[in-house]
């Protein structure tokens, strides 16, 4: 039998992998363009799933920094009920607008409120607050919404987390930046604030990256990376990256994430 021929796909050149990287639009949680460009293992715990059952267990449920809004409605979307009253709190004008459209039909009412200002809402409003990846979590705010017995439930990024990719571009970080957001401060900052940690758990996670376009999107979107990334002022090192993946396999980094179940004390 003879069998029809066909030439390989030519691979993309460098300077077509920069264009798609950075022409990706970046606004929202959604990493499904990263699918065969980029892998990140997950932590154990799946919050997305946990955060479905609290749902169905809450009466009032607040969603804080919720980005796109895309794991809340996920987690809405598994929930065996959902809370009576929802709302969501999210700073950046795109994001706001695509939250409010993703989870409007959910119930949800999503208010625009920069990550750090006082929460608008009144002393013990919520049962439930929760939050994915907060870029820093204002404990005091978080107790005073919170209902005494309420919970705060979340996953927040750990200390040192992709370290190997910032410091590719950035060169070697002192000690006290590599510790930010270490889950032992953070456990502090919440015991301040009045509230009980019930539950505190931490993975190192593998995370490769198959191309430069993915780590050029990757840097757009998380940009407290990297601050002030810009493909033309760290060509040189993208163009180094590249060749490195081209000629020796992915670049391999880790991310860190911590999981809080904190409570708030009854009277």
């Amino acid at each position: 039998m003879q069998h029809e021929h066909r030439d390989a796909q030519p691979r993309p050149t460098f300077e077509e992998l920069l264009a798609e990287g950075a022409a990706v639009p970046t606004e929202g949680w959604d990493f499904s363009w990263f699918a065969g460009r980029a892998t990140e293992a997950r932590p154990s715990w799946r919050y997305a799933e946990s955060l479905a059952g609290r749902l169905a267990r809450a009466r009032a449920a607040l969603d804080i920094q919720t980005g796109g809004g895309e794991v809340l409605d996920f987690a809405l979307g598994a929930a065996a009920r959902r809370p009576p009253l929802a709302a969501a709190t999210e700073g950046w004008p795109p994001n706001v607008a695509k939250a409010t459209g993703l989870l409007r039909p959910r119930g949800v009412v999503v208010v625009a409120a920069p990550e750090d200002a006082p929460l608008p809402f009144a002393d013990g409003t919520f049962d439930l607050v929760s939050s994915r990846h907060p870029v820093r979590p204002h404990w005091d705010e978080i107790a005073r919404v919170l209902q005494p017995g309420g919970t705060y439930f979340a996953q927040h990024v750990g200390p040192g987390s992709v370290f190997e990719l910032v410091e590719y571009f950035l060169g070697p970080q002192p000690e006290e930046v590599r510790a930010g957001r270490h889950p032992d401060h953070e456990r502090a900052g919440a015991e301040a604030a009045g509230l009980e940690v019930v539950e505190l758990r931490a993975e190192r996670l593998r995370m490769e990256f198959h191309d430069i376009a993915a780590v050029v999107h990757f840097l757009r979107k998380v940009i407290w990376m990297v601050p002030g990334f810009t493909v033309e002022a760290y060509a040189d090192g993208l163009r180094s990256l590249h060749e490195r993946i081209e000629t020796q396999g992915p670049f391999v980094a880790h991310s860190t994430r911590h999981l809080f179940d904190a409570r708030k004390p009854t009277d």
